[in-house]
């Protein structure tokens, strides 16, 4: 890669725009970058790696805004380098993304990233991409480099690596990690790892299985699984969670699981069979217990029966009297019930009079604020009669009340009208001013677009007339080169089918020339020769040539024709593709078909261009119609309005008139009274009271005659059947529930002493009385015992049964989980033995280096090598690196080796750590570090040449002849025509080094002057 012509605009420090010529620069070999601290010497190189990656070297990539602050509101910050690379001229223009003032209105907008990468071909730059990932990918593999690998090749930024020589194992393999493809062997450690952590997982989670279901036969069985330790000088039931073994251990205690548990199942089978054996013994005493309670309980219960029998007989004959007592009061009960319903009326007579003569009073007593004390009934009538005339009176006047209210909704309704309608008026107003000024401004706009519309169809038959020219001219180009292959191909054709027919003459010409010896061959000894017709042949001719047989001229000849065919076919297309060339070129003519092209985009933008007015001229008219629509239709609205606001007011008028004579009219007629409905209620009210009052004087006079009628009729009714009075018939009457109680107690006592009879009549109960009582607790209490002994061993066979069915489940679930685990833990111990030695923790990796380490200390250990050969020189000899595979001192980190750097010193024949140098010895050997460290990358990405190379700062440190031994190796970089540019502010170098470019730092921003 060479570096030919750098342009800044408005990028870091530099406000305007800055053009850098590095071929110039270049053919000094060596030149400097010189300028004062902060003026903007870095920023160059940061503009050179902007402008083939995207993005500036080291941490200041973090920082987001690389336009100038000195630099105007609208320039735009923009890189454009020319370089070659692998032999390659390209120009790339880039740009980063930065605020904008907006063009309309304040604030600011977003401008993206934008990236031109363009060739130089033929004399003219051709464009290869504008897309920034399509960019950066083309740079990068052109170079073969990233973007951290190029910053640390060409651009040698002396700071990093003064860093990277004191820094730790850790510090070091982040550096060498950016810089090569040491991926791929991290993530083979890290997939190792996770393998081994996975397979580990698997191993234990299967392991974990395992145990649990040996626990769960431990806690089935109450023994103990294998390597279970004692707690407190007992095994306990369940067996405590296993903790992980050590890596690399066999899982012993899972292989013996199996044996364990069968172990435990031939134990408990044994268990089962005796358990079984006592129930079977328990059960017939049980049987027997259970036959002797049942009939002594049998006995006692005959027993208890007779003497209930006897203790009811006698009860029944004490109850005999009441029996007698309760037959009489059945009789008396029977004959009030003939007298009672006349009994009853008398009651219900005397509570109508009573209620009669209570309502009455209450009545009178109501009304007697609106008519003196104890009116008569007319007097009561008389005023109900004059209040219900007042109330029909005013029935008239609720149609007026009703009125009144309608005129009470119909003028709020119109006060909400007119408060929409005002502001309405005016917004229609308002809207009616703007619109016809809008309405000519959208028919003049298209007007203007109609007529930019109008060149469509001219432009359409330029863009048809351009493709036929541009098709045509693809098609010559094609048919010309088709026609150069066709007439050479019938040239081919010609020359065959002439050799062809050449070979069949030569072919017949010698068959001629041999017939005689053909003949010749046909003769025999005593036939006649079909020549002279002689029996005898004494001197046959022959032929020293092969001679060509029928069958080889046929082949010949067949051979020809097709050789012919072929000629003339080859002949017919070559017309044809003349005459089909000469037609497209009367149509395209002579023209580069890439001119043609530049036409067709042409001409196809102008009919774009075209077709989008005759667009925005539709979309226009459309608008225009809606907007005349819209001017109608305010119009209208407004008319509407105005009348509509008239009518509002008018009719608002006409009804505030009317309510106040309807209002006067019904106040008249309400007299005190707050409303009509209050008046109507109130007469209302009176006039109800007043009606009740009298029915109520009526109800109390017949109740009154009602009640002497029955009182003669009771007491008549009770004589006749028996009674002095009505109320001895009262005290005799029954209910029929009464009776019916009665009754059945009598019913009752009577089936009661046939039964009892029945019962001692029994001869089983006669004789269970003779017998002496059984001894029932001494029965129960055996039977209670049996029972017991035969629950404890119907338990214990039921546990024993149930523990052997479950151990049989548990032991199968075992066996397929030991089955499933010894695979996993067979693979668990090759991905821990892999893992341990890619990590460098495994015995076997005596260096106790990751994989990942290893292959940087490779590269490290050729980076020294490369180094060595410039420090030797920039040090006479002294100094040397040494690369070292021990860690360093106070590193306890397991797998960190490979990546140590020691310093050897040949004065003193010892080697010591780099952090011990000098500041001018840290410069060389980091410089020398440097320069090797590009060599091996460089070599790394493929060889890529780098032609133009920049040494970052560090030379202030150097005395003068250090500096001369550097600026020899310097000089030396530019072997093959590559050019070092040296950045510093270091004034001995300005001496040294003639080609200079200056950065000079301003108040207002900095510029670049090339002075060679």
């Amino acid at each position: 890669m060479r570096l030919h012509r750098l342009e800044i605009s408005a990028f870091g420090p530099f406000p305007g725009t800055e053009e850098i010529d590095f071929d110039a620069l270049s053919d000094a070999g060596l030149f400097l970058i010189q300028g004062r601290t902060g003026a903007g010497k870095t920023s160059i190189l940061d503009a050179v790696c902007f402008a083939l990656y995207g993005q500036v070297p080291g941490v200041r990539n973090a920082v987001k805004g690389l336009r100038s602050d000195h630099a105007a509101p609208t320039a735009g910050p923009r890189v454009v380098l020319e370089t070659t690379i692998r032999g390659r001229r390209l120009r790339i223009s880039r740009s980063p993304a930065w605020e904008r003032p907006k063009i309309r209105g304040s604030g600011t907008t977003t401008e993206h990233a934008k990236v031109i990468l363009e060739e130089f071909e033929h004399g003219a730059w051709v464009g290869l991409t504008t897309r920034l990932d399509e960019a950066g990918d083309l740079v990068s593999r052109m170079l073969g480099m990233t973007a951290v690998q190029f910053c640390q090749v060409a651009l040698l930024p002396q700071g990093e690596f003064a860093g990277f020589l004191r820094a730790g194992a850790d510090e070091r393999r982040k550096v060498l990690e950016r810089l090569f493809a040491a991926e791929v062997f991290t993530q083979v450690e890290k997939w190792l790892a996770d393998r081994r952590a996975a397979t580990r997982r698997e191993a234990d989670e299967l392991g974990a299985a395992a145990a649990s279901i040996a626990g769960r036969i431990a806690e089935t069985t109450g023994a103990e699984p294998p390597g279970a330790e004692p707690v407190g000088g007992r095994r306990p039931a369940v067996p405590a969670p296993r903790r992980p073994e050590p890596a690399g251990e066999p899982f012993g205690e899972v292989e013996a699981l199996p044996a364990w548990a069968a172990e435990l199942a031939g134990g408990h089978e044994d268990v089962r069979a005796a358990a079984e054996e006592l129930r079977r013994e328990v059960a017939e005493t049980l049987r027997a217990a259970r036959a002797a309670l049942d009939d002594a309980r049998a006995v006692a219960e005959r027993r208890r029966r007779h003497a209930d029998a006897a203790a009811r007989r006698d009860a029944l004959r004490e109850r005999a009297a009441d029996k007698s007592r309760m037959a009489s009061r059945l009789d008396a009960a029977a004959r009030a019930d003939r007298a009672v319903p006349l009994v009853k009326a008398v009651e219900t007579r005397h509570h109508e009079a009573v209620r009669a003569r209570r309502w009455a009073d209450e009545t009178r007593a109501r009304v007697g604020v609106l008519l003196p004390p104890n009116a008569s009934e007319d007097v009561l009538a008389k005023a109900e009669r004059a209040r219900r005339d007042e109330i029909a009176a005013l029935e008239g006047r609720r149609a007026t009340a009703a009125r009144l209210r309608q005129i009470d909704a119909e003028r709020t309704a119109l006060a909400r009208d007119l408060a929409g309608l005002e502001p309405e008026e005016a917004r229609t107003a308002a809207t009616l001013a703007e619109l016809p000024g809008i309405v000519d401004a959208r028919r003049a706009e298209l007007d203007d677009a109609r007529i930019a519309a109008a060149g469509r169809s001219g432009a359409e038959a330029a863009v048809a007339e351009a493709r036929r020219r541009f098709d045509a001219a693809q098609r010559r180009d094609q048919v010309e080169h088709r026609l150069a292959e066709a007439e050479a191909a019938h040239r081919d054709a010609v020359d065959a089918a002439q050799d062809a027919r050449q070979l069949v003459l030569d072919l017949r010409q010698a068959r001629l020339d041999g017939m005689a010896a053909v003949l010749a061959g046909d003769l025999a000894d005593g036939e006649a020769c079909r020549v002279c017709g002689s029996t005898e042949h004494p001197a046959p001719a022959t032929s020293l040539v092969p001679i060509p047989t029928e069958e080889q001229i046929g082949r010949a000849e067949q051979e020809s024709d097709q050789a012919q065919a072929v000629r003339e076919q080859a002949g017919k297309e070559v017309e044809a593709l003349r005459t089909e060339r000469d037609h497209l070129l009367d149509t395209a003519g002579e023209a580069v078909a890439e001119v043609l092209a530049e036409e067709v985009a042409d001409a196809e933008q102008a009919l774009q261009a075209a077709v989008a007015r005759a667009a925005e001229a539709e979309r226009l008219e459309i608008v225009l119609h809606r907007d005349e629509q819209e001017l109608e239709r305010v119009r209208d609205r407004r008319g509407e309005i105005v009348q509509a606001l008239t009518e509002n007011r008018t009719q608002e008028k006409e009804l505030a008139a009317e309510h106040a004579r309807l209002s006067a009219e019904l106040d008249e007629a309400l007299g005190g009274d707050a409303t009509l409905e209050a008046r109507v209620a109130r007469l209302g009210g009176e006039a109800g009271a007043l009606a009740e009052a009298v029915e109520a004087l009526r109800e109390s006079v017949r109740a009154a005659g009602e009640l002497a009628a029955a009182r003669a009729a009771a007491k008549a009714a009770a004589e006749a059947e028996g009674f002095r009075t009505p109320d001895e018939v009262a005290e005799a009457a029954m209910t029929d529930e009464e009776q019916g109680v009665l009754r059945d107690r009598i019913r009752k006592l009577d089936d009661e002493e046939a039964a009892v009879r029945d019962l001692l009549a029994d001869p089983a109960l006669a004789a269970a009385a003779a017998q002496p009582a059984p001894d029932l607790p001494a029965l129960e209490a055996a039977l209670h015992s049996a029972d017991a002994a035969h629950a404890g061993a119907a338990f214990a066979a039921d546990r024993a049964r149930h523990r052997c069915e479950r151990l049989a489940e548990l032991r199968e679930l075992l066996d397929k989980a030991v089955r499933a685990w010894r695979p996993a833990a067979g693979r668990h111990e090759v991905a821990e033995r892999l893992a341990g030695l890619t990590s460098g923790k495994h015995p076997a990796n005596r260096h106790a280096m990751s994989l990942s380490a290893y292959v940087l200390a490779a590269r490290l250990e050729q980076v020294v090598d490369a180094a060595n050969e410039r420090l030797s020189r920039m040090s006479g000899g002294r100094y040397a690196l040494i690369h070292t595979t021990e860690k360093a001192a106070g590193d306890r980190t397991k797998g960190a080796g490979g990546l140590g750097l020691r310093v050897a010193d040949a004065w003193t024949g010892l080697d010591r750590d780099p952090v011990t140098l000098s500041g001018g010895e840290s410069f060389i050997t980091s410089l020398s570090l440097a320069l090797g460290l590009a060599d091996v990358v460089t070599a790394e990405a493929g060889g890529a040449e780098i032609g133009t190379l920049f040494v970052d700062e560090g030379f202030g440190t150097l005395d003068e002849e250090t500096l001369d031994e550097v600026m020899d190796v310097l000089d030396g970089l530019r072997d093959g025509g590559r050019a070092v540019g040296v950045v510093s502010h270091v004034a001995e170098l300005r001496a040294r080094i003639p080609a200079q470019l200056r950065v000079t730092k301003r108040r207002a921003g900095s510029t670049a002057e090339i002075i060679v």
